[in-house]
């Protein structure tokens, strides 16, 4: 029987300390590489169109209206956001289009940080905005506005009119008519328009069917859906909360500045909590 003598030294078989070693910085080495190889289980920024994350941002110094809101879009979604005034809808898309300094987290667009860019760069990476008030040049005929959004490429402006007109018929059978003689809802058709001139991948609308009759409120969500079905990720704020969520896939309620509920715009709807603080009356409508 033989057996181990320690006085015979280490057998050239029995790994040493060096070896050893050795041994375990390989172990390490693959353990890492396992670990890199194995997916993540949180969602990537670049999954989604875009992607805001834990925003905090303000229009004054120290005063922040949004206090760590999130929101994601994907190719092709129509999302909602509503809320009580004052809760920060307004201020979350002028954050995500430069127009509000963002203090904390990021906006990205396809994976690409995106973050306190200037507007005229958002255009031209495939970001639209319609402001609520003044968003159209009254001086200016209905066809001269819609070539003020493509100024950037001017020789888009034949296809994309046509793209428009489509989708807006009345503004090219009236497109030498001034801007500052429509009604309010026809302004509203013309500032849609203008946004999709340079064909963006998402289009930022902040309440379009304020101040408008109930039949024309009725028509800018028409209008919303056929231009979400282009293709066109659309993420809307609106007051009437009650008929927004009736054409979203998916919405979110802002209060005080963060997220309070999400959901498809059937589950908010119909959620007990966000009828009673949030739509009241109007879910019955």
């Amino acid at each position: 029987m033989s057996g181990f003598d320690p006085r015979a030294g280490t057998p050239d078989n029995i790994p040493g300390p060096e070896d050893m070693h050795e041994f375990e910085t390989e172990l390490d080495i693959d353990a890492r590489q396992d670990l890199k190889a194995k997916p993540s289980a949180e969602p990537d920024a670049a999954d989604y169109l875009v992607h805001a994350r834990e925003l905090v941002a303000g229009y004054f110094p120290g005063v922040n209206i949004l206090n760590g809101c999130n929101l994601t879009a994907t190719d092709g979604e129509l999302v909602g956001i509503i809320g009580p005034n004052g809760a920060g809808k307004s201020t979350l898309l002028k954050a995500m289009f430069g127009l509000v300094r963002i203090h904390e987290g990021t906006v990205t667009l396809r994976g690409k940080d995106i973050t306190n860019l200037r507007a005229d760069k958002l255009v031209t990476m495939g970001v639209a905005f319609v402001p609520q008030n003044n968003n159209v040049f009254p001086s200016l005929t209905i066809e001269e506005n819609l070539q003020v959004g493509c100024y950037q490429q001017p020789k888009k402006f034949g296809p994309s009119f046509e793209r428009v007109a489509d989708i807006f018929p009345a503004l090219a059978e009236r497109r030498k008519q001034r801007a500052g003689s429509l009604s309010g809802g026809e302004r509203q058709m013309v500032a849609m328009g203008r946004a999709l001139m340079m064909d963006p991948s998402v289009l930022l609308l902040d309440e379009p069917s304020a101040g408008l009759s109930p039949s024309l409120q009725d028509e800018v969500f028409v209008r919303v859906r056929e231009i979400n079905k282009t293709g066109v990720t659309v993420i809307i704020v609106e007051q009437n909360a009650s008929r927004c969520l009736q054409i979203v896939d998916r919405g979110y309620v802002l209060d005080q500045g963060r997220n309070a509920y999400t959901g498809t715009g059937s589950e908010l709807a119909n959620d007990p909590k966000v009828i009673e603080l949030y739509l009241g009356t109007l879910a019955q409508a």
